[in-house]
């Protein structure tokens, strides 16, 4: 017979994984440090396998702990979810949620139509700043939850889409013919930039960045206006933007990562109904259809 999960054990597994420590994570859980280290002794002595590796005062999830986290997430969201629906009860209070603009245009509106249908009794306050912002304020604990870019170097949070990182230009301009190519682009420490200089680089193709902005909307309107070429999720290619392919001379770029962070201080059953909220309208959402027209080579 397979041995059984406890709920709390699981909890204690996130927490460790979110605050980097067992001592983070006991205050976060508003337990001991020798109780955290008990349940997870208990879990890893149930599975057979080693979940942790103490680094100094850090703690490293193993392969294992990685996979059991995955599992973790699902089980909490699902338990939480069943017991709010079943006691019927009406959830009050407020959360606060960060999401960068770009990702605040395509999301927000389905996530929060539904969300209040829901819920009408929880106030959501919606503060949009770029992912490295949002990461601090998560950990200076000034925001409940964030959606965001997830990257290697910023490994936090729990990757919940993926989508593809596309080259776009306006459908009524040459613009992704001149060379250099002029870029509208974000901050010099944004991941979508580094990705596609980089990739023009390698591919030995000249380029400018003409234009630098944080707010998503201003770049668009560059890109719309003929002015330049930049880069964007899948999801949100706008209509008059036109996709640019190798054949156009623009090298495939990677995909994008799309985490949800969360603070750990924050895990009451408001935070907890729009954090599972979140995860599963991303997880559900649709792509609307993209622009027919792909830039050709020449």
């Amino acid at each position: 017979m397979l041995p059984l999960l406890d709920n709390e054990h699981l909890r204690a597994l996130i927490a460790i994984a979110e605050t980097g420590s067992f001592t983070r994570a006991a205050d976060a859980i508003h337990k001991t440090q020798s109780a955290i280290s008990m349940q997870i002794r208990r879990l890893e002595e149930r599975l057979g396998v080693e979940i942790f590796v103490k680094e100094g005062r850090s703690a490293r999830l193993t392969p294992e702990g990685e996979r059991l986290l995955d599992y973790a997430y699902r089980i909490i969201r699902l338990s939480d979810e069943a017991v709010a629906s079943l006691r019927g009860a009406r959830l009050t209070g407020k959360v606060k949620l960060g999401v960068p603009d770009d990702y605040a245009e395509r999301y927000l509106p389905q996530i929060l139509a539904r969300f209040t249908e829901s819920n009408p009794g929880i106030e959501v306050v919606v503060v949009c700043e770029p992912t490295p912002c949002l990461v601090a304020n998560i950990q200076a604990n000034e925001m409940d939850m964030a959606i965001i870019t997830h990257s290697r170097k910023r490994d936090v949070g729990e990757i919940i889409r993926e989508e593809k990182l596309l080259w776009v230009s306006s459908q009524r301009h040459c613009t992704h013919q001149n060379r250099p190519v002029p870029l509208a682009m974000g901050r010099d420490t944004c991941d979508w930039r580094r990705a596609a200089t980089a990739a023009l680089d390698q591919a030995g193709t000249a380029f400018k960045v003409l234009y630098t902005s944080w707010n998503s909307a201003a770049v668009g309107a560059v890109v719309l206006a003929g002015m330049a070429v930049s880069v964007l999720p899948e999801s949100a290619v706008r209509s008059g933007m036109r996709i640019l392919t190798p054949e156009a001379g623009f090298p495939d770029l990677p995909t994008v990562k799309i985490a949800l962070v969360r603070n750990p201080h924050a895990r009451d059953t408001v935070a907890n109904a729009l954090a599972a909220h979140i995860v599963q309208s991303l997880d559900n959402l649709s792509l609307e259809p993209r622009p027919s027209l792909i830039a050709a080579a020449e």
